[in-house]
């Protein structure tokens, strides 16, 4: 497993806290570390604001360190509603050379469906597919939510890549199989969303009124961390380090300090019997809890 910095926080305000995003002096900083420090994938998206235009602010000054580096970017989520079929081909690379501009690359080691509904599209994949054969895309992909999209990626041989929500509150791909399925098909797995948009880090009394639900989840988080001495980050990333499928961690920061804290929490070893604990006590989670994209419906 290796570490993938996401950028969406450098793009937009985001997260639980609505933290604002650094400044570009800052965003760059952050990636430039990570670039020092043994991190050579970013992620980002279309839809992330100005993420791709400040990654490719990144990806000049590291041009000649581009073979080392696994850039992935996104579609624009739902550009292909309303478009006939037959258009999607040059809808999808009419989006994806947008992207390369602003990323100022002639190339992405990895290209995802934003919306995960076009896996199931014959013609959308059949375009990902037929822009990969033409040296746009090293490995096409489609950024999953649920476990039957996940799937879809997994069986659909033109798909090289998913990206996929996982963490200790949300374990509905591991219980599944996704990942070890994934495993036997060679289909590499990227996960998201480790942090919960940052909600693991809250206090209890801290969380906004359409998440109460999660208040209890996270005085048991305090119990586990106080008990055994870990922080909750060590909790967070130490749960991910168990599934040996996983092939990239995606993960965002706000400033230097969580990243050079990640970098360590990552190369630690851990604290498994907190993992443990915490693995079983929060298995079986309600979607709308550990899953960001149902919040919006019930602010």
């Amino acid at each position: 497993m290796e570490l993938c910095l996401g950028t969406v926080q450098f793009g937009m305000d985001y997260g639980v806290r609505g933290k604002k995003k650094p400044d570009l002096d800052e965003s760059l900083s952050i990636m430039d570390y990570a670039a020092r420090n043994g991190i050579y994938s970013f992620d980002t998206a279309h839809a992330y604001g100005t993420a791709e235009e400040l990654t490719g602010i990144f990806l000049r000054r590291h041009m000649t360190e581009r073979d080392k580096l696994f850039i992935t970017s996104k579609l624009m989520p739902n550009i292909l509603e309303d478009t006939p079929e037959e258009k999607y081909y040059v809808t999808i690379k009419q989006n994806l050379q947008s992207s390369l501009r602003r990323l100022h690359t002639d190339y992405l080691d990895g290209y995802y469906f934003h919306t995960p509904a076009y896996v199931f599209q014959e013609a959308a994949v059949s375009a990902l597919s037929q822009l990969k054969k033409e040296g746009y895309i090293r490995n096409t992909g489609v950024s999953v939510y649920e476990i039957a999209e996940a799937e879809a990626g997994i069986t659909d041989e033109r798909i090289d890549l998913i990206q996929a929500p996982f963490s200790i509150f949300d374990q509905r791909m591991l219980r599944a199989d996704v990942f070890s399925h994934a495993s036997k098909t060679k289909t590499k797995v990227h996960t998201r969303s480790a942090f919960i948009q940052g909600l693991i880090f809250m206090r209890p009394e801290e969380v906004p009124p359409y998440l109460r639900k999660a208040a209890p989840l996270l005085r048991k988080v305090e119990e586990i961390t106080e008990k055994y001495h870990i922080s909750r980050a060590e909790l967070a990333i130490g749960f991910l380090k168990k599934q040996t499928s996983i092939d990239r961690l995606v993960f965002g920061v706000h400033d230097l300090t969580q990243l050079k804290e990640n970098i360590s929490v990552f190369h630690t070893a851990g604290q498994p019997d907190a993992i443990e604990v915490a693995e079983e006590l929060f298995q079986n989670l309600d979607a709308e809890i550990v899953m960001p994209s149902l919040w919006k419906k019930r602010r």
